[in-house]
């Protein structure tokens, strides 16, 4: 991966690979999954243990039977379902189906396997008369052999009893000079063992090794997310170029612009419209809503009927009520704007709880962050009407139907329904210029002619 993170902790359209491959063997009814750990051990333990799982480390990097060995199979009873944690495209369904295929079956060890059109550097299915013989990894194939194109995806599916009655007879009689858990195979048809291969569909075998596969797969999940959206009757007008988590939820009638990024667990009314570039994330946004370009929106929640942007700013914890406007570069923290409000251009409301039906003037300011380092609160009630270039000193409260002139710089609790101006008193000084008034006039009269001839 060329890269200090673990393999398993690149993320995977928002997610870890890991935890794609860990919830999926819960969701599909894993009563236990254990991950065995080795490089960046540190890293990836916290993130397994708070999914559930449970680490094992591997001391020696001795090939995969000896992963297993790790993992401490001798504590295990019944089914045992061994998987690779760089898969992130398998699904729960995919693993019910491994799990129902064994039940049905007689086999007493099953390998699962695909076809591949180019199988590259996966181990091979070998077969004799259509029954499997072996698994042949690709460094230690013949010629003949590497012509096979069903391979081996790494899953197997057998009883813990097998599993610790086999797992000590690998050696590693192999180029590698590792043990290879695809050595269960002939191990258990010399014991007279039967093994089947179940098939499955070619992104069961997907794995990730490199960045260019990590952005390979990462586009087939958002192209998996945005076919089920599509299903559901959300409109994507561009489905390749929108990107949309697994946790995200649209209603139908949604309008969806290129460009979109929506992550985290964020949910979407119906009949909204996104338009492009707009980033999203774990939002809860109403029906009718309209997200202009370039709105950047996290943990925010947006009421019925509002407008935001275009290229506004919606910060944590800040909430709109229904048929409110916020308008292009106007910036939101921890503030909330009640029913039919708006703040239509150029302004910050940080730390900020306003009422009903209030304006807010274009350049409006609330000074939240003072001196103490300390975070204030400004309260604007309803129907308030606030001037333009308006900055409020929190903390500070303004009653309803009150009125802020413009250019104010309020320190004051404003009363309800009154008129707060708080700027220096305009003073026009007479014959300040000094040019006399004369000369003032000649020059005003050379600038027109001079303008008449350029016409």
């Amino acid at each position: 991966m060329n890269s200090p993170l673990p393999k398993v902790l690149h993320p995977v359209a928002g997610q870890p690979m890991i935890r794609r491959v860990i919830e999926g063997a819960k969701k599909a009814g894993a009563k236990e999954v254990r991950v065995v750990l080795g490089f960046g051990e540190n890293l990836v333990r916290p993130v397994i243990e708070s999914l559930g799982a449970t680490g094992f480390r591997q001391q020696n990097q001795w090939g995969t039977a000896d992963a297993v060995r790790a993992a401490q199979p001798e504590s295990l009873e019944g089914l045992v379902v061994i998987l690779n944690g760089d898969h992130p495209l398998i699904e729960s369904r995919d693993l019910e189906h491994f799990v129902k295929s064994f039940d049905q079956g007689s086999a007493d060890l099953a390998v699962v396997s695909c076809e591949l059109k180019e199988p590259g550097h996966y181990g091979r299915i070998v077969r004799h008369r259509d029954q499997v013989q072996a698994i042949v990894e690709a460094r230690d194939a013949s010629h003949d052999t590497l012509k096979v194109r069903e391979i081996n995806t790494g899953i197997y599916v057998l009883r813990a009893e097998l599993l610790n009655e086999l797992l000590p007879k690998i050696q590693s009689h192999n180029a590698q000079k590792e043990f290879y858990l695809t050595d269960l195979v002939s191990l258990a048809l010399e014991e007279g063992l039967k093994v089947e291969a179940i098939k499955a569909p070619r992104h069961v075998a997907y794995g990730v090794n490199t960045q260019a596969e990590l952005a390979k797969v990462t586009r087939k999940i958002f192209k998996r997310k945005a076919r089920a959206l599509l299903e559901s009757g959300v409109i994507l007008v561009d489905p390749s170029a929108t990107y949309i988590e697994d946790e995200v939820e649209v209603g139908p009638g949604t309008v969806v612009y290129p460009g979109a990024f929506i992550l985290g667990k964020t949910s979407i009314g119906r009949f909204c419209v996104l338009e492009p570039n707009v980033y999203i994330h774990s939002c809860e946004i109403s029906d009718s809503v309209r997200l202009k370009g370039g709105s950047y929106l996290e943990d925010s929640k947006i009421g019925e009927g509002s407008q935001v942007g275009p290229y506004a700013r919606l910060r944590p914890e800040s909430s709109l009520g229904r048929e409110t406007k916020v308008g292009n570069f106007v910036e939101l923290k921890k503030a909330r704007l009640g029913d039919r409000s708006k703040a239509s251009h150029l302004t910050y409301l940080g730390d900020a709880e306003i009422g009903e039906d209030s304006n807010i003037g274009c350049g409006t300011i609330t000074c939240n962050y003072a001196a103490d380092r300390k975070k204030y609160k400004t309260k604007i009630g309803r129907g308030v009407f606030v001037g333009s270039d308006t900055q409020f000193v929190a903390p500070i409260e303004v009653g309803d139907g009150a009125v802020i002139g413009s250019g104010s710089t309020i320190t004051k609790d404003v009363p309800a329904g009154g008129l707060a101006v708080a700027r220096g008193r305009q003073r026009n000084i007479e014959n300040y210029s000094p040019r006399s008034p004369a000369e003032v006039r000649e020059v005003s009269a050379a600038d027109k002619k001079s303008g008449e001839r350029e016409k």
